[in-house]
């Protein structure tokens, strides 16, 4: 296939790489690695966090994994013949080496004439939900990861490659010396799961004022929120419907796709967020909905709006005016753009590829056949500045 070239450099807002065991127990404290470890059951190899399995991510070592590409049909519903994931998937491949470091990475994003991604691990999904009940362990596991993936992929090496950290809001006090230690070694964002912040007597919603601290490091460094998909807790909507079993993303259930956990999960996120005031505390911050779609956004725009008019002695600003000025989206390839663009400014959409995962294109500028209705003015934004902007701290 040959790459299409663009008349500006291509900002990619989410590429991944995919962690070898090394990137957690390089740098975690010997006292945990009896609690996190990968076993073997029925000759395959399992993540045990503190004695339990977790199959949420089918293979954690990442030794064979789906080609990019190969599930792309089955998200745009187009599976006429009913076949599964792993049908899709056909015969797993070993990742290159430069889906696992950043050594060779460079000259893949050169390869698809792309200028600069952001870097997401993906054994990163599972560690705060299943580590939530200890928080010593789980604010350990993230920085261990983290220290990693600064010296393997780096916050912004060359200005190209943007090495994503992540950080919990469980322990404040370990949060915040996250996130300065991250400022100080020059991360441009950082991630966050949608999900309310974990405690020992329940969840709640990030948008409090308890976490104001967190909101104002970010806007005073300038650098931005990616809140990408993850293994929110709401599978408990699943759990209750069908017996408690932990979510498999990659098994098929149609009553499960109705649930729709993923658009809950960010939807309710962004809300907590907004109704919460942190845009009227922190104008400066915005926040980037990563690899949660764009089937949320009008649904949530229409809620905004609704619950704005039945109260509006409790917000400070229009809350729909703080969703266009705060908050950027990534769509999935299979998210309807012209409706999208009804609804949402293009200045306030990125293009994400997902790539290496089989969710994402094959090739990462194959996104472009989902913007034909746009204009070149429109795609340069979407490709290219919007992204290009936050990184170099534009609040327009």
């Amino acid at each position: 296939m040959t790459t299409p070239s663009l008349p500006f450099p291509v900002y990619d807002a989410d590429n991944h790489f995919y962690e070898p065991e090394d990137a957690l127990f390089r740098h975690l404290p010997k006292k945990w690695h009896k609690d996190f470890r990968f076993v073997e059951v029925d000759g395959r190899k399992r993540l045990a966090i503190k004695g339990q399995i977790s199959d949420y991510i089918p293979n954690p070592t990442f030794e064979r994994v789906a080609a990019p590409g190969t599930h792309v049909k089955y998200y745009k519903a187009e599976n006429p013949e009913g076949l599964t994931m792993r049908e899709m998937t056909g015969k797993p491949i070993a990742p290159p080496e430069s889906w696992r470091t950043g050594k060779e990475r460079l000259a893949v994003l050169d390869g698809h004439n792309v200028h600069a991604a952001l870097m997401f691990p993906t054994l990163f999904s599972v560690i705060e939900k299943w580590m939530s009940y200890d928080h010593e362990f789980l604010h350990d596991a993230l920085h261990a990861l983290n220290q990693w993936t600064s010296e393997e992929w780096g916050f912004a090496r060359e200005n190209r490659l943007f090495g994503v950290p992540v950080v919990s809001l469980a322990d404040m006090d370990r949060a915040l010396a996250e996130t300065d230690w991250l400022i100080k070694q020059g991360a441009r964002t950082i991630c966050i799961r949608p999900s309310p912040v974990p405690g020992y007597r329940g969840g709640r919603s990030m948008g409090l004022k308890d976490f104001d601290p967190f909101w104002a490091r970010i806007e005073e460094a300038k650098i931005f929120v990616s809140i990408h998909a993850s293994n929110s807790d709401y599978d408990y909507l699943i759990e209750m419907w069908t017996g408690g079993a932990e979510w498999l993303p990659f098994e098929s259930d149609p009553f499960v796709n109705c649930l729709r956990i993923i658009e809950r999960a960010i939807s309710d996120t962004i809300a907590a967020i907004i109704c919460g005031g942190v845009f009227d505390r922190f104008p400066g911050v915005r926040v980037v909905s990563v690899e949660n779609g764009a089937k949320w956004v009008i649904p949530l725009i229409e809620q905004l709006k609704h619950v704005y008019g039945q109260m509006p002695q409790k917000f400070m600003n229009d809350p729909v005016d703080q969703f266009h000025r705060n908050i950027f989206v990534t769509p999935f390839v299979e998210d309807d753009f012209g409706q999208l663009r009804e609804h949402m400014q293009v200045n306030r959409v990125l293009f994400g590829s997902d790539y290496p995962h089989p969710e994402g294109t094959e090739h990462p500028l194959d996104f472009l056949h989902e913007l034909t209705s746009y204009s070149m003015a429109e795609k340069e934004m979407v490709m290219s500045s919007n992204l290009k902007g936050l990184l170099e701290g534009v609040r327009n």
